[in-house]
């Protein structure tokens, strides 16, 4: 994807050339870093504060397809994917580090497009960027981030702190990241069959950047503490809505009900399942990669939360033995099955 563009070989800087080049403009804005990038490891002071820290990895050909995803918006969402965990602890996020493994296919422009979207995420949400690595790859473009935050220790909130009668509750709107996915999918299929035919995504512009662009829920964390309610449990939603809450039930050692119809899908994502013959719920319930925040709360905090559009009322946790349930529309009762992300697999 690079044939046409002006190349220079990272080889001609060499490793450590590249990081200077990649580091030079890095700006610490974090009282709590100390010292970032270039020593052997960065140092930080939380000031007695509890430190959170969170990893994940990318891997071409299996979490993201250079055929439709910009380089700029992968280090983006990179990002993002790490800060959503800090987030779902009820913390603050504050640093990152930033590791990638490059084959010799990527010149040093392809991997400064991936820095802007790194930096442009680090800008957006006041984190600071203090150290990595990067190495010779022969299976593809790898990222490894790894996520650094703080939070008091009475503010830390736990997967397994559920109680029965806790109202669960989700930021957002779910399904949209995978209708976006098999629509990017779609497109890619028609042009590798005709490269002169464009894509085809007009007026999908909602679920297109749910999947190559999504936003960590920051804000919910802010908003539930001005509202001064703490959560009894939370996760993010990476794996789908079922996965998740089933997380949240097995660790909390309690039961629950979630209503089909209270589940949040927007309109643009309920049509595109649609058209190709998904069921919305079953998008929202195992699709994934919507990194919104599903969390439980007190009966107690009803009225604090029952107006907010920032999130919707979607079931209660029940005693262990009532099992995990699903109430569909029209009443009936299913168990609550797990079928998201396999890392070694698919979607199973």
């Amino acid at each position: 994807m690079f044939e046409n563009e002006e190349r220079t070989n990272i080889e001609k800087l060499g490793e450590f050339g590249l990081i200077d080049h990649l580091t030079k403009n890095i700006k610490l804005t974090q009282k709590s870093s100390i010292k970032g990038v270039g020593d052997d490891a960065a140092v930080l002071d939380f000031g007695g504060k509890k430190t959170l820290i969170s990893t994940d990895m990318l891997l071409e050909g299996i979490h993201f397809d250079l055929a439709y995803t910009p380089l700029k918006h992968l280090g983006y969402k990179a990002v993002q994917v790490n800060l959503s965990d800090i987030y779902a602890m009820n913390g603050t996020a504050t640093q990152v580090t930033v590791s990638i493994g490059m084959s010799s296919r990527f010149p040093l422009e392809a991997i400064e497009e991936l820095y802007e979207g790194i930096y442009l995420a680090c800008d957006k949400y006041g984190v600071d960027l203090i150290g990595g690595d990067t190495t010779a790859s022969k299976q593809g473009l790898v990222i490894s981030i790894t996520s650094i935050g703080y939070a008091d220790e009475k503010d830390i909130v736990y997967r397994n702190g559920a109680e029965e009668g806790d109202l669960i509750c989700v930021s957002g709107d779910l399904g949209g990241a995978y209708t976006g996915l098999q629509l990017l999918e779609r497109e890619k299929l028609v042009y590798m069959e005709n490269p002169n035919i464009q894509p085809d995504l007009e007026g999908k512009d909602y679920i297109v950047e749910r999947q190559l662009k999504p936003e960590a829920r920051k804000d919910i964390i802010d908003l539930l503490q001005d509202m001064q309610v703490k959560p009894t449990a939370m996760i993010d939603v990476s794996d789908g809505l079922a996965s998740e809450l089933l997380h949240i039930c097995k660790q909390s050692n309690k039961g629950c009900k979630l209503y089909e119809e209270k589940i949040p899908i927007d309109p643009m994502t309920y049509e595109t399942a649609r058209e190709f013959n998904l069921d919305p719920t079953v998008c929202a319930l195992s699709g994934g990669e919507d990194y919104e925040l599903l969390f439980t709360v007190k009966q107690a905090d009803y009225d604090k939360i029952k107006f907010k559009l920032d999130f919707t009322i979607i079931g209660y946790i029940t005693e262990p033995n009532a099992g995990c349930n699903l109430i569909t529309k029209s009443g009936n009762m299913h168990e609550l099955k797990a079928q998201g992300w396999n890392a070694f697999g698919s979607l199973q």
